[in-house]
């Protein structure tokens, strides 16, 4: 049989573009059809970053940044030697787009627009003549001899190899489809998630950010950062990493769970009893709720403080030992009732997808049906915030076209 298409892509997100684009560099002949269930394009690449596109992060060593991802890491670590972070900023130098190091390692376009990196990748699609259609999905897959026959919601395509960039889903039902072809699906849960407060006690200090040390009751889960305080509860990158290791562990809890905050991470509990004792004892006509730390806001003092029971006239003098003790445990052990969990923004990230046993990880092609190729969050991978799920789907992306065009 002739097959009209050498490849078809399903997924219009960064993995595919980028397997796309890989595949057709290696091989310009290529004829090449991608496919897009949404009437948008690289939807996840518009909005991420605040609109300005994390492209990756500057954590250059292999194994400390496969160290970043919860599940799939040494995947990634394979992965990261076919292209790894200094190859994805050379690539998009080569093609004009520029990337900059913020202080925290993440890396954005100069031009802190997102549209700079969807209009490279666009422009590169279009160079090599590949085939792009949108609100058009994937119904199913037949084998073939030595291909695939494709039926869509527009007909039916004809290809020798197909590439699954497909994205996340939040229920298994969204990976069924590669299920009935008899892949291994690992059960979705959300990572990257914010934690919500019923009556947040916090609410009147929204917009403040402090340097905490995070722990949740019943885990192991420890995470230390900067965290956000937010109308609805916690987020920042203490959050969303402890969301990202725990995805599972807190899934299992219904998102229903104590987390305690270590305001003061920098310090041992000893040291500050020990400084606070001494207020007592040289500041003894202070006002408790006059600020002594630098590292803690008036504001976040006095919330503290009244945590602990303590009104705004007492002096440290007057301070009962009861109070006392309860200022050292809220500042070092503070406890919230978190319940439930809410989308960082609109960058949905999922654990869970097609198990990596299921796929060579040297080619990102399925073991079992030679042709069929993955990359991006479709798999069992998933990162903390920072670049990393980004430079996942770039990484993967690479691996499966640079196989796929050096394909008989």
């Amino acid at each position: 049989m002739v097959y009209k298409y050498d490849l078809l892509v399903i997924g219009g997100g960064a993995a595919g573009f980028f397997g796309a684009i890989t595949a057709a560099n290696q091989k310009p002949s290529l004829k090449i059809i991608l496919l897009e269930k949404s009437t948008h394009l690289l939807a996840k690449v518009k909005v991420s970053g605040g609109s300005r596109c994390n492209v990756t992060h500057d954590l250059t060593d292999k194994k400390a940044f496969s160290e970043k991802y919860p599940r799939g890491g040494k995947h990634v670590f394979k992965l990261l030697h076919q292209l790894g972070v200094d190859d994805t900023v050379d690539w998009f130098r080569q093609r004009g787009v520029e990337l900059k190091t913020e202080a925290d390692g993440r890396m954005f376009p100069v031009t802190d627009r997102s549209q700079t990196i969807i209009d490279c990748l666009m422009r590169e699609a279009a160079s090599y003549g590949i085939e792009i259609r949108t609100s058009e999905s994937v119904l199913e897959i037949l084998r073939e001899a030595d291909g695939f026959q494709v039926k869509t919601s527009s007909g039916t395509i004809q290809t020798k190899n197909i590439l699954v960039a497909t994205g996340g889903h939040p229920k298994t039902e969204g990976f069924n489809w590669l299920a009935d072809m008899g892949f291994k699906i690992e059960p979705p849960v959300p990572s990257l998630f914010t934690f919500n407060l019923p009556d947040h006690p916090l609410k009147d200090l929204m917009g403040v950010a402090q340097e905490v040390r995070i722990s949740v009751d019943g885990t192991k889960l420890r995470e230390t950062g900067p965290m956000l305080i937010t109308h609805w509860g916690f987020s920042g990158p203490a959050i969303l990493r402890a969301s990202a290791w725990g995805a599972r562990e807190l899934a299992g809890l219904n998102y229903n769970f104590t987390v305690r905050i270590n305001w003061m991470p920098e310090l041992n509990p000893e040291d500050i009893r020990e400084w606070l004792q001494k207020q007592r004892i040289s500041s003894g006509k202070r006002l408790v709720v006059s600020r002594i730390f630098d590292s803690l806001t008036q504001r976040l003092w006095e919330a503290l403080c009244s945590r602990a029971g303590i009104n705004s006239e007492v002096k440290w003098a007057e301070l009962p030992a009861k109070n006392f003790n309860r200022l050292i445990e809220t500042i070092t052990a503070d406890a919230y009732h978190v319940k439930g969990k809410t989308t960082f923004k609109e960058e949905f990230v999922t654990c869970g997808g097609v198990s990596l046993n299921e796929i060579d990880s040297q080619t990102c092609e399925s073991k079992n049906i030679p042709g069929i190729f993955f990359a991006g969050e479709v798999l069992h991978v998933d990162g903390i915030t920072g670049g990393f799920n980004f430079q996942h789907a770039w990484s993967s992306g690479f691996v499966a076209g640079k196989a796929i065009g050096k394909k008989d």
